[in-house]
């Protein structure tokens, strides 16, 4: 077995201590925000069941996945200790926190899942979260590799979210912070003034998902003609398609294909 894979079986296991045991992750900055952050707003961070590739029924899904079927997961709060040097960032960060006098409740859930580490904050202090993790001298994440969109669906509050993966150079070390919004309120602050790098992929994931980014300095579509209706990447966006002709046999989108049993 992995060592991956063993710490992923530790922390299923493990039980949140009793916040009245010495060393237990209430007296700990960072550890277990259900003490800490007390009042603060649950992010409601949900997964959806799959069921076949594109969401066609009825008509014989012709691609290959017709009978794919993946229950729903969402990852679990971690709690303290993450393993590794994810309990270091997390206490310089939050020790980084105090310090600026920014609430815990800045942060609104820790998650640990297949060897990452995510930050879930609320959208309102994320400027001021970026500016920790790249300014702090025990953190030092200089570059945010990628800005990306994620639409849970219909079915799910605060459905789309917005995921910055950050990177210490210095550290080689690598984060994610991400913030969760409602499909009627879409707005998330820019970080381009932070981390210049995110300016085309902010613009993607707008042109994708829908998120705006306030005070982005350009954000217009990237992928899209200008004068596109909607957001092609969103889970309530119709699957249409244009028909392909190959060799004079015309192809047509997926959710229109005929069942060939």
């Amino acid at each position: 077995m992995s060592a991956v894979s063993e710490n992923k079986s530790d922390e299923q296991q493990r039980t949140t201590p009793d916040p009245g045991e010495p060393g237990s992750s209430a007296e700990r900055p960072g550890g277990g925000l259900e003490q800490h952050g007390a009042g603060a707003a649950e992010p409601v961070v949900a997964g959806r069941a799959r069921s076949g590739m594109f969401g066609v029924s009825g008509s014989g899904d012709t691609s290959g996945f017709g009978g794919l079927r993946l229950p729903a997961y969402v990852p679990a709060a971690a709690s303290r200790p993450y393993g590794g040097w994810f309990d270091e960032v997390a206490d310089n960060f939050f020790l980084a926190l105090q310090e600026k006098d920014l609430p815990l409740s800045t942060v609104q859930q820790v998650t640990v899942d297949r060897g990452e580490i995510t930050f879930y904050v609320q959208r309102e202090r994320l400027l001021e979260v970026c500016r920790i993790f790249r300014d702090d001298p025990t953190l030092r994440f200089e570059l945010c590799s990628s800005v990306s969109g994620v639409d849970y669906g219909p079915e799910v509050p605060q459905r789309l979210h917005s995921v910055c993966h950050l990177t210490s150079m210095t550290y080689r070390r690598r984060i994610r912070v991400e913030v969760a919004v409602d499909v009627e309120d879409p707005h998330v602050p820019s970080v381009v003034e932070v981390y210049p790098t995110a300016d085309f992929q902010e613009r993607e994931a707008w042109d994708m998902f829908g998120i705006v980014y306030d005070g982005h300095p350009a954000l217009t579509r990237i992928l899209m003609p200008d004068d596109w209706d909607g957001h092609p990447q969103r889970k309530d966006y119709p699957l249409g398609g244009i028909p392909v002709e190959y060799k004079g046999a015309e192809i047509p989108p997926p959710d229109q294909r005929r069942a060939y049993t």
